[in-house]
């Protein structure tokens, strides 16, 4: 599809009108969608085919002190990505003190039921000794 013959001029008028908060055709923010919105043209149109606007239309923001809203959210996003790390991480942590306390145990048990077998052995080899007669040589 080929671009309209007034599609820059209709981004740069978006441009201006939504920096100057006069938003006619979109939600009036800071970002890229909002631009093609307000420009009538299709998003791909800044993405694709005239870049330079869209990095002109953030240095702009940038420049008034502003912040586009799509940085914003990935700040925002990124914040809460290593929050929700950091609470892996320490999850992690206490999981594998869980597993060494489980192994522990688990050894624990494993060396008494050892022990309970071999009682158990001993005991029914008295058991036997003592069911048995004494035998007496001739």
């Amino acid at each position: 599809m080929s671009p309209a013959p007034d599609e820059r001029e209709r981004i740069r008028t978006a441009m201006d009108r939504i920096l100057a908060g006069r938003a006619e055709h979109s939600n009036g923010a800071l970002t890229i969608v909002a631009l093609a919105l307000e420009a009538k043209v299709p998003r791909n149109a800044l993405t694709q085919r005239h870049t330079d606007l869209k990095a002109e239309f953030y240095e702009q923001v940038r420049a008034r002190g502003g912040t586009p809203d799509s940085e914003r959210r990935l700040r925002r996003q990124v914040r809460r990505l290593k929050e929700l790390r950091a609470a892996d991480a320490q999850e992690i942590t206490q999981l594998k003190a869980d597993v060494e306390a489980l192994v522990g145990a688990l050894h624990r048990v494993t060396v008494e039921n050892s022990h309970l077998h071999l009682q158990l052995a001993d005991q029914r080899a008295h058991a036997i000794v003592r069911v048995l007669p004494t035998q007496t040589t001739p």
